[in-house]
């Protein structure tokens, strides 16, 4: 009955980081065997060996200096014909980053709070959201009531979103930028710089939709990404808009 990791590649990731797991505590433990598939990962290489990304940090940033240093892609956009990065799903990535990891606080902590059965401590197995157990995942260690707990959360996400939804109009206007400039007859040489900052656009605003928590397991890292996506969006843009107008006025 002991917590197990049955996943190679989230132990060769650990150890490439120096983390020896089967020193792990317990509550290190309810956290890694979620970290096993709630994760970044790709396939390295002819053999498609399951990776994970990880041997720069756990930020956005730091998996996409893996891949640039790899040289990785995993499709090239129709319309720009920059080399692309799709992110999975990358809760631990972005919980690890959070007050809550910070804090010692576990996924199962969370996400499968302890309860009272007769005189036994378990772990609820009913998996699902903190706020559908508020009392036992978030009240044990947050003495507010309900609503305000409620209310916090959603002011979180609320937020990550409206400035999702912000980054995303980023990135269509450096798409369209670009194409208009590929249609204006530009190379691919001039548009290398347009196509980079548009990958590292896209990957941001990935990172952040991808993950299953609209930014609350860790608010500022999630707004501080998406900032850095809205940013290289609009330089996209520029430089596309740059290379349009210098064509147009040969």
């Amino acid at each position: 009955m002991s917590l197990r990791i049955s996943r190679p590649a989230f132990i060769e990731a650990m150890q490439r980081r120096g983390v020896d797991i089967t020193k792990a505590s317990r509550q290190e433990m309810r956290s890694y065997v979620c970290a096993q598939c709630h994760v970044e990962y790709y396939f390295k290489g002819e053999g498609k060996y399951l990776t994970f990304p990880w041997d720069k940090g756990f930020t956005a940033d730091s998996i996409e200096a893996f891949y640039d240093e790899y040289g990785f892609s995993d499709w090239t956009h129709e319309i720009t014909g920059a080399p692309m990065l799709k992110m999975q799903h990358p809760e631990f990535e972005l919980w690890s980053t959070g007050i809550h990891a910070k804090s010692g606080v576990s996924c199962a902590d969370c996400h499968m709070p302890y309860e009272r059965v007769g005189s036994v401590k378990v772990t609820n197995h009913w998996i699902r959201s903190p706020l559908k157990n508020i009392n036992n995942a978030c009240q044990t260690c947050h003495k507010w009531d309900e609503a305000e707990l409620i209310n916090r959360v959603k002011t979180i996400q609320d937020r990550v979103f409206e400035t999702m939804t912000k980054t995303e109009n980023a990135i269509v206007d450096a798409i369209n930028a670009i194409k208009k400039a590929k249609d204006n007859g530009a190379t691919d040489e001039q548009l290398l710089t347009a196509r980079k900052l548009h990958r590292r656009a896209q990957m941001r605003w990935d990172f952040i939709a991808a993950e299953n928590s609209m930014g609350f397991h860790s608010p500022q890292e999630t707004l501080r990404t998406l900032s850095n996506a809205i940013d290289f969006a609009r330089l996209a843009q520029i430089e596309a808009e740059r290379i349009s107008k210098n064509l147009a006025a040969k």
